[in-house]
């Protein structure tokens, strides 16, 4: 009786999706909506399938501004209050975890002391199997590697290699994380050496 229970609800979340996410240009199979999310799509917003919104009580913002794109992989699960706005591109790969209130922008949206300045975007990418923790944000013309993990609260303004963690403002390197079996070790991992001198030239 349980399970038939919470086979309904993710049915309900599934079809509650469909209705509130009629303005994405695609929609994967088994995407899910619990609660609220607001939508602006004037180019193209993609979600793959199996994508898990939990926007409740604060919805979810997902935003494509003219001619931009937005992607969003298969299986990746945002939680409430998160804000994604892509102003030229923005691509979050499978199988990550979004916390409470993270803001992913590739814009600066305007200039220091001139609010009506335009600046431009420089496009996101981030891997497959990140996680952001609660209220992270990634800034403009960053790349995520996979299998990153980026700290509560941190600011990231510069990349971040595969499988590692990062912290603080600006986010650094706090460790290096272990690829699970079958993934391909990252060539910082191969290299020692390499890997130091990263280290060093983020602290």
């Amino acid at each position: 009786m349980s399970r038939m229970r919470g086979d309904l609800a993710k049915a309900r979340q599934a079809l509650w999706a469909r209705i509130r996410l009629w303005r994405c240009t695609e929609v994967g199979a088994l995407t899910r909506l619990n609660g609220g999310v607001i939508v602006r799509n004037e180019g193209t917003l993609r979600l793959g399938r199996k994508v898990k919104l939990h926007g409740r009580p604060v919805a979810i913002e997902l935003v494509a501004l003219p001619g931009a794109e937005l992607t969003i992989g298969d299986g990746t699960s945002i939680n409430r209050g998160a804000s994604i706005c892509a102003q030229s591109s923005v691509r979050i790969g499978r199988n990550c975890g979004i916390g409470n209130d993270c803001l992913i922008f590739d814009t600066d949206f305007h200039g220091i002391g001139d609010h009506f300045q335009a600046r431009d975007a420089a496009p996101v990418t981030i891997g497959n199997d990140v996680w952001l923790a609660a209220r992270s944000m990634v800034l403009k013309g960053v790349t995520i590697g996979d299998g990153a993990v980026v700290c509560a609260g941190s600011v990231v303004a510069t990349n971040v290699p595969a499988y590692a963690m990062v912290g603080g403002v600006p986010a650094r390197i706090i460790r290096r994380l272990t690829p699970p079996d079958g993934a391909a070790a990252p060539a910082d991992h191969a290299s020692p050496a390499r890997a130091a001198s990263v280290e060093a030239a983020t602290s």
